[in-house]
């Protein structure tokens, strides 16, 4: 490249995915060793990297197909015990504040046995998601894409600006799944459609991390867009499980009704924050 001539597009990309690879193989150590937050952080390297070669799709070329489908199925192996626990600190942390007459003690204990079940035996489906042959065949097929990259001519465009069409093609694609979840039926289709936006809201966000400084602003607005519709997200499972719960334990119904209460208080004041939030995130000043 000569001296003080813009990276290429391709140039960018390679080392953005070979720097997240490099990311996940060294984390599956800390995983092991059941360090705090490693299985956090190994499933948000997962999903950096499929959001990166779903949105990357037009410059990388070869098919990907069969890589995004690993790092999803690695990410589940990896957040079946997490997704349980952090459902239940929300709801344990709720219960414990109830009223007197609503036994918060009990409905705590309850919860956390609940979780405790739930949990039991996860750690050995993420080990042997690690340990397996399909973890090293995956690192294998990811450096393999950046060390024979096929990538297609947009690749040889200048990187700022191409990354930034992929970015806002990304940006484009939330916005028709927010307008989306606004044309919904309340209730369960709402509740499907924002979380299809909160999908695409991630894709966005992490579409714009390869770009560097120049997009932070629009990675960091995507972000705020996406913690929201998580926290919506996490208000509808709670109220689902709480459903559940009051089936199987009918003893403490009264109580997981009072909890249900408060999750659609919560998911309706996210909804009341969405149009602001994304205001920001989706309009041309987001980059």
């Amino acid at each position: 490249m000569p001296h003080g001539a813009e990276p290429t597009a391709g140039t960018v990309l390679g080392a953005w995915i070979s720097r997240q690879t490099e990311t996940l193989a060294d984390l599956a150590a800390a995983v092991r060793a059941d360090e705090p937050d490693a299985v956090h952080r190994m499933r948000v390297t997962c999903r950096r990297l499929r959001s990166t070669l779903q949105a990357y799709r037009p410059l990388i070329g070869a098919d990907t197909t069969a890589l995004v489908t690993a790092l999803k199925d690695l990410a589940s192996a990896l957040g079946a015990a997490r997704d349980t626990e952090v459902l239940a600190e929300r709801l344990t942390a709720e219960a414990r504040a109830l009223p007197e007459d609503c036994r918060p003690d009990e409905v705590a204990a309850a919860l956390a046995a609940w979780a405790a079940e739930r949990t039991a035996g996860a750690r050995p489906e993420a080990l042997a998601a690690l340990d397996g042959p399909g973890f090293p065949a995956l690192l294998a097929a990811l450096r393999g894409l950046v060390a024979e990259p096929r990538f297609t001519v947009r690749a040889d465009r200048p990187a700022p600006r191409e990354l930034a069409r992929v970015a806002r093609r990304q940006q484009r694609r939330t916005a028709r799944r927010i307008e989306a979840a606004r044309g919904a039926e309340p209730g369960e289709a709402a509740a499907t459609a924002l979380h299809e936006a909160r999908k695409a809201a991630k894709r966005a966000r992490y579409a714009g991390e390869p770009a560097g400084p120049a997009a932070d602003r629009f990675t960091r607005r995507m972000k705020d867009l996406q913690d929201l519709l998580g926290t919506h997200q996490d208000a509808v499972l709670a109220g689902r499980t709480l459903h559940d719960l009051a089936a199987a334990d009918p003893e403490h119904a009264f109580a997981y009704g009072v909890l249900y209460d408060r999750q659609l208080t919560a998911a309706a004041a996210d909804r009341a924050r969405l149009p602001e939030v994304w205001r920001r995130a989706g309009g041309p000043a987001a980059f």
